[in-house]
């Protein structure tokens, strides 16, 4: 057991009893329930063997651990009865001083599933993945000593994703990266109808009570019980690949119906997973809460996102949707557009006094007191586009042309007068509140603006682009994983997919680096490193853009320079299944795994061609500019149960 000074918050929190009914199971439990998961009940539901116990010198969460001394058979395990069918996931947070250590499922005896524990003394989330039980199957999670000391804490179980896509390439780094991803993303999932806590921060760590947890995710800091608006909407297309349907509605309602009037149709920026009240942390009351301007729009436009992926129509039904997607558009932007005159557009601003007042942009670093940011007026631009996707979903075609008409006005005026004339770094990418240009690196106010496309493409989005490349790469990127997250949506947006590649490169490769906050773990368990390195592993090298409404599926190859091949099955979309393959930038292959809906397929290359063959037989194509490329196309049916293969 490490033998560590006891935590300032431990030491607190030790002084404040834990009510039993945060960690009891009870007898009607209808989901697979964890019996005192955080050991805060010392010993209770857990057998012990010697060289093994409950101790307060270095929990993960709340005030108590379980540890295993070093040296052979020592043993902490628990056994439950699976109170229905289902697949699950069983993770825990584990520390060890030495390798060797063991973290094993079993059903009814037979193991299941184990994870090796390499050493790493700081806490690191490890995780059994897929374990398939029947109705009375006896569930055993055991963990089971190695080399030193390992301590365990925070045990959980996640229902395993609906779908579970399958990658194969020619390069075994993006295979080995989407298997990771995949897994480590299904962890984060909350078994809804489960009890846990609510309000726990790092200030907090027993939180407030508990409740009921909803169809939700993790999306922000481990060590907060709760999903943010801005980590939610940067997971929504990662967590489509694995058909979280359930859970992306639920959770960008949640932030729909927060968005009111005595919030000035702000949406909370987090929320419990209860997923009806907000983290405690960020909301003090209707006037004192954490709000950014770019995440209401970004939101309108991930729900559209989620529309086109899962078909489901509750996005262009509830009217609770309906209303966000208005007021966003409408009175949001009146509401907060003061400072800084616009001419005949209205851009949202943020009050220039800090993140519980309203920040202009997502960039939390330095003192600027902006008005206008890059990030904010670009996730307007999108949100006026997904608007209008969601407007033609519920057949408003008057409401579909008055959202492009402004999606169009805006980034007009963003080119020509907002940006400035500058290129690269003398291109304007904020506003203060008096109206002082800011150039220069700005972080997510930079990249926001290339990744969103509401600068015009040619000569000045590409120098922007090399600009972006340039400053992450050097002194003043990027301090945390997260942010870098966002750099491969930011090239793929513009086709430099060698670009993409390196940053999701990057961001796989520092996984086991710990995050710069230090209690939230390594970088690898920050919820958005996994979920997006899935959302872009399909959407990004695959380049594929669902429309499962319309039962239309968009194709073109982002795979990067050395990549040969890559290929993902079992992709969710709607209520489907299809695998998709690219061969480098000239051969796509399209499986349809429906069982009774074809599927129009257009068929994507760059470049300009006269001809594209399907299936050998050549055919004649067309070809349309999109952001300044022209891509050759086919459009193909691909009837249930068939494979079509595009080339050039």
């Amino acid at each position: 057991m490490r033998r560590a000074r006891l935590p300032l918050l431990t030491a607190l929190a030790l002084l404040t009893p834990l009510a039993p009914q945060a960690e009891a199971a009870t007898a009607t439990a209808k989901v697979p329930t964890v019996v005192n998961p955080g050991f805060e009940l010392g010993t209770r539901g857990w057998d012990f063997t010697s060289g093994a116990g409950v101790a307060t010198n270095y929990p993960h969460g709340g005030a108590r651990l379980a540890y295993l001394d070093g040296g052979p058979g020592y043993r902490i395990s628990q056994t439950l009865t699976a109170p229905v069918d289902g697949r699950y996931d069983v993770s825990a947070w584990i520390a060890t001083g030495g390798p060797n250590g063991r973290f094993a499922v079993k059903v009814n005896g037979a193991e299941a599933g184990a994870a090796g524990i390499p050493a790493r003394t700081e806490y690191s989330r490890h995780t059994v993945s897929r374990i398939e039980v029947k109705r009375g199957d006896r569930l055993e999670i055991a963990f089971e000593s190695g080399d030193a000391w390992l301590n365990v804490d925070d045990v959980m179980i996640s229902p395993a994703a609906p779908a579970d896509p399958v990658a194969t390439s020619s390069d075994p780094r993006v295979v080995e990266m989407f298997d990771w991803a995949k897994r480590k993303a299904n962890s984060w999932v909350l078994l809804a109808g489960s009890t846990g806590p609510v309000n726990v921060d790092e200030n907090n760590r027993f939180g407030t009570g508990t409740a009921t947890y909803g169809p939700s995710y993790w999306a922000g800091y481990a060590n907060r019980s709760g999903y943010y608006s801005r980590d939610t909407a940067h997971q929504v297309v990662g967590a489509q690949v694995l058909g979280l349907t359930a859970e992306n509605r639920t959770m960008l309602r949640s932030f729909a119906a927060s968005a009111t009037e005595a919030h000035k149709y702000y949406p909370v920026w987090a929320h419990n997973f209860d997923t009806g009240t907000y983290l405690s942390i960020d909301y003090r009351r209707p006037d004192l809460f954490v709000r950014e301007v770019p995440a209401p729009f970004e939101l309108v436009e991930k729900a559209a996102q989620a529309y086109r992926w899962s078909g489901d129509k509750a996005y262009v039904e509830d009217e609770v949707f309906w209303d966000f997607y208005r007021h966003t558009t409408e009175e949001f932007v009146a509401l907060h557009n003061q400072a800084k005159p616009n001419g005949a557009v209205a851009v949202a601003e943020g009050t220039g006094k800090g993140i519980f007042s309203g920040t202009a942009s997502y960039n939390e670093q330095g003192d600027e007191k902006l008005a206008e940011a890059g990030d904010g007026i670009a996730a307007q631009y999108q949100a006026y586009l997904g608007l209008a996707a969601l407007a033609r979903g519920k057949g408003d075609a008057e409401l579909a042309a008055k959202a492009e008409q402004q999606a169009t006005a805006l980034k007009q005026y963003f080119n020509s007068e907002w940006s400035g004339t500058g290129s690269g770094a003398d291109m304007v990418r904020a506003y203060s509140l008096d109206g002082t240009a800011f150039k220069g690196w700005g972080l997510e106010n930079s990249w926001f603006m290339p990744m969103k496309r509401i600068i015009e493409a040619g000569p000045r989005n590409e120098a922007y682009l090399d600009f972006i490349d340039r400053q992450a790469a050097g002194p003043h990127g990027p301090s945390n994983i997260e942010a870098f997250t966002y750099l491969p949506d930011t090239f793929f947006a513009n086709n430099r997919n060698d670009e993409a590649w390196k940053w999701m490169r990057h961001v796989y490769d520092q996984r086991a680096v710990q995050h710069v906050n230090a209690s939230q773990g390594p970088n690898g368990d920050y919820p958005e490193v996994s979920f997006t390195l899935v959302g872009q592993t399909v959407s990004g090298l695959l380049g594929l853009e669902p429309d499962a409404p319309n039962r239309r599926l968009t194709t073109r190859s982002g795979l990067p320079a050395g990549m040969d091949w890559l290929q993902v099955d079992d992709i969710p979309v709607g209520k489907d299944r299809i695998g998709l393959r690219q061969d480098g930038a000239g051969r796509s292959t399209l499986t349809n795994h429906s069982t009774g809906r074809a599927y129009t397929w257009e068929a994507r290359f760059v470049g300009s061609h006269p001809t594209l063959t399907v299936d050998g037989v050549a055919r004649q194509a067309q070809t349309k500019v999109e952001h300044g490329v022209t891509y050759t196309y086919l459009t193909v049916k691909v009837a249930a149960g068939q494979t079509v293969s595009v080339a050039v």
